[in-house]
């Protein structure tokens, strides 16, 4: 048994498939097959039903992945000790961030992380938060950066800011006379929201209590894939959208005009670093958490965990 054979099965049983595995590890497939033979026959028990598309790990195969999971996560877990000892840090560090944040946050640091970690390879991919999830815990991600809390035992959340929620209103509504809004003073069927799938209409939806009062379904006649969408369907056809804090950061004077603030205690969304609890390249990871908080606008910073949105 290698540490290679496990890194290879490992890989057949996140891509279900042995060539999307053999490319992921730079084999060719008769060299990752053969090398997964060969362990199956040391262990006298198959690891795949390779008769199934998708391929799928056998009853005693999903024991076997789970535990050389472990094994290899160890063996990566001293090469970063070793790196730690010797002032290096270096490696490939994969990350996913959901949409409603990656367009906003992404370019206050990818730069600055860039180049104060050359001999790093950030990989960012934008995604949903179930997709997310589920990637980090299949290990096809390093980390994560939403919208928490999750309560998932077995996820590690570091919470990094606080984004307040704001209205943006058309100049044509009710709620743009107003100083402060309140939930009630949105009306659902003028109401903006994301299509299903992003966390951020979940908790819109939630702070508004539309499953009490949006039942006629006039509201829900089109769906945004992103914030910009929104706050450009506010600007030419009247109604409100909420935008969360840093999407509203380089507005334009005209723009902010048109924001409004929730009477206190307001709404936030909670953002955070996630991990899977065996996570490793904890070095990586802090690195990028530092990072973060040293480009965070202050503002955000200091905002308190006062009403935070559920997930």
């Amino acid at each position: 048994m290698t540490l290679v054979q496990l890194e290879y099965i490992i890989a057949v049983d996140t891509h279900r498939h042995f060539a999307a595995a053999a490319e992921a590890c730079f084999v060719t497939q008769p060299t990752l097959s053969m090398q997964i033979q060969k362990l199956e026959e040391e262990l006298v028990v198959k690891i795949f039903d390779r008769s199934k598309q998708p391929v799928l790990p056998t009853e005693a195969g999903v024991d076997i992945i789970e535990q050389a999971r472990r094994v290899v996560a160890e063996k990566n877990l001293l090469l970063e000790l070793i790196d730690s000892k010797k002032g290096i840090v270096n490696g490939e560090l994969k990350i996913g961030v959901i949409p409603t944040l990656a367009p906003y946050l992404l370019p206050l640091f990818i730069h600055s992380f860039t180049k104060k970690y050359p001999h790093v390879k950030l990989q960012v991919n934008e995604l949903t938060t179930d997709i997310l999830i589920e990637r980090l815990k299949d290990g096809r991600i390093d980390a994560g950066i939403l919208v928490t809390p999750l309560n998932d035992p077995g996820i590690k959340e570091e919470p990094l800011f606080y984004e307040e929620l704001m209205a943006y209103v058309s100049k044509s509504n009710e709620a743009f006379k107003k100083n402060y809004v309140l939930p009630k003073d949105i009306d659902p069927n003028k109401l903006w929201l994301l299509e299903e799938g992003h966390c951020f209409r979940s908790q819109i939806m939630n702070l508004c209590e539309l499953r009490k009062t949006g039942s006629d379904g006039n509201n829900f006649q089109y769906e945004a894939g992103s914030l910009e969408t929104l706050r450009r369907m506010v600007d030419l056809y009247d109604g409100i959208t909420i935008l969360p804090e840093l999407a509203t950061i380089d507005m334009t004077v005209k723009q902010q005009n048109q924001l409004r603030h929730f009477k206190p205690p307001v709404p936030v969304r909670e953002i955070s670093l996630v991990m899977h609890r065996t996570f490793i390249k904890r070095r990586l990871v802090e690195a990028l958490k530092q990072e973060v908080l040293a480009v965070v606008p202050e503002r955000l910073r200091k905002n308190k965990k006062s009403v935070v949105l559920p997930v």
